[in-house]
């Protein structure tokens, strides 16, 4: 998955972890990337500004994602790819991984 060209990295900062959930900012300069990474658990991505992603699969399949401020979108675990800001501005999103939990019944307040 690797093109082989230097890219600055994009800046995570983890705001919650717990059992439950990971909230992290990313926050992308123009040209910048995550690294080739997989997901581990679902997710729900919020961009805070509007922007544009190429996106990199392992076999090298590119595809193309258009990002809209406040317009929320939801993947499942496994999600394989390198993410790379392709515009001409910072790109700023959150992103929620849920750490699956069956309900409890009959647990005490």
């Amino acid at each position: 998955m690797s093109s082989g060209i230097q890219r600055e990295a994009a800046v995570g900062t983890v705001q919650e972890d717990n059992d439950r959930v990971r909230v992290t900012e990313y926050r992308f300069a123009p040209g910048a990337e995550t690294m080739p990474h997989v997901h581990q658990w679902d997710y729900v991505v919020v961009p805070q500004t509007d922007g544009d992603l190429l996106l990199i699969a392992p076999d090298g399949l590119e595809s193309r994602a258009q990002l809209t401020q406040g317009v929320s979108y939801y993947r499942q675990a496994g999600v394989e790819h390198n993410v790379i800001n392709v515009g001409r501005a910072e790109l700023v999103f959150i992103e929620v991984e849920i750490k699956a939990h069956p309900i409890v019944e009959n647990q005490e307040p």
